[in-house]
């Protein structure tokens, strides 16, 4: 949920006639990006840990985010006609329902699984699949760098719409959108490790992208319906809080020493 970081600042935005000043504001922006644009980043985080391997995992972020950064700075430059363009809205909705709903229906997890039974069929079984360096971990790479590139760009149809209305510097709102990308590959690192160690917290990031894809749908289709930010926040909050609220039992240590042989 980025709108309310842009919305928040607009008295400051519009009283800082000096890139200086503007200047000045870049580390609050970050930080509100980084609370605000949580749930897209728990998602992308969730998205990309279907690699296993951490260092994969890393590469698909890094990756996928520049990809994301070019979608949003084309968002940025074609806002005008972009973000009146129903059907590109449409299809935002579609795929992020389409992707919560594929997460929750546990296709993604058959699909790992039947690409995992593949190779260790055909390759010998040396490296285990899910070992760090195995070729083969799950889903492809390029599908996850193309996954998490697209989800972004869902997700940036609220904050592009809301930072246009606020400011005509072009530049300006793409240092937000520059911005937004720092955050979120900060936080999804932290959520790749969450993820580890709350086992709700993926699903609670997925639903978080079918909220979003549902705001979309609604704002298409009744677009006399005003749903209160403090609503969605709250949901979002609740999701949250029920993804941190089981945590995983740490593993038992190995008993040292041995019996009586």
């Amino acid at each position: 949920m980025e709108v309310e970081s842009v919305e928040s600042l607009t008295p400051l935005l519009q009283q800082a006639d000096q890139w200086g000043e503007v200047l000045l504001l870049l580390p609050l922006l970050v930080g509100l990006e980084a609370v605000l644009s949580a749930d897209n980043a728990i998602a992308l985080a969730a998205i990309s840990r279907r690699l296993h391997d951490p260092a994969r995992q890393r590469q698909a972020l890094n990756l996928g985010l520049v990809l994301a950064l070019i979608f949003r700075l084309g968002l940025i430059a074609l806002a005008s006609f972009v973000l009146d363009f129903w059907p590109l809205q449409l299809l935002a909705s579609a795929y992020l329902l389409w992707l919560c709903g594929r997460h929750l229906l546990g296709q993604d997890d058959a699909k790992d699984d039947a690409d995992i039974g593949v190779v260790d069929t055909t390759l010998s079984t040396q490296a285990h699949p899910h070992e760090p360096g195995h070729p083969h971990q799950g889903a492809s790479l390029g599908s996850i760098v193309a996954t998490l590139a697209l989800t972004d760009l869902a997700f940036s149809l609220d904050s592009v719409s809301a930072a246009v209305a606020v400011t005509d510097r072009l530049p300006l709102v793409m240092a937000g959108g520059v911005i937004g990308i720092i955050a979120l590959r900060l936080t999804a690192e932290l959520f790749l490790r969450w993820l580890e160690i709350f086992p709700h917290l993926e699903t609670a990031g997925y639903l978080a992208v079918g909220l979003v894809g549902l705001r979309l749908l609604l704002r298409l289709l009744l677009p006399a319906v005003e749903v209160p930010e403090w609503a969605l926040l709250l949901v979002v909050a609740a999701l949250f809080a029920w993804g941190f609220s089981l945590r995983t039992a740490a593993s038992p240590l190995p008993e040292q020493g041995g019996g009586d042989a």
